[in-house]
């Protein structure tokens, strides 16, 4: 299983989600084919949380890819309200500085 569809099942069922994009962007990097992420999640779950109480619940559930694989995970995290007014755009990620904890 490719680590974009394992992070999609995860975030679909830990998350109640109205929106889900994961987005492979190992391209723009030098670090492998599957080390850099973009996910843009939608859910009510976010109502009244601040950014990092919703990065924290998308970190706890991927952990291990975390832990063990991906290098860097833009999180884009929205109500659905939040997410109309962005008229459902994310930010573009920025271009990767390197440095891994995967070099040898």
């Amino acid at each position: 299983m490719s680590m974009q569809t394992r992070i999609e099942q995860k975030l679909s069922a830990g998350l109640p989600c109205k929106h889900l994009r994961v987005e492979n962007e190992s391209h723009m990097h030098a670090r492998g084919s599957e080390s850099h992420f973009k996910v843009v999640v939608v859910s009510e779950q976010f109502a009244g949380q601040r950014l990092l109480q919703r990065h924290r619940t998308i970190n706890e559930i991927l952990a291990e890819e975390l832990r063990e694989h991906i290098h860097a995970l833009a999180i884009h995290a929205y109500t659905p309200e939040e997410f109309s007014e962005k008229q459902g755009q994310a930010p573009e990620s920025p271009r990767c500085l390197g440095g891994s904890k995967f070099d040898n």
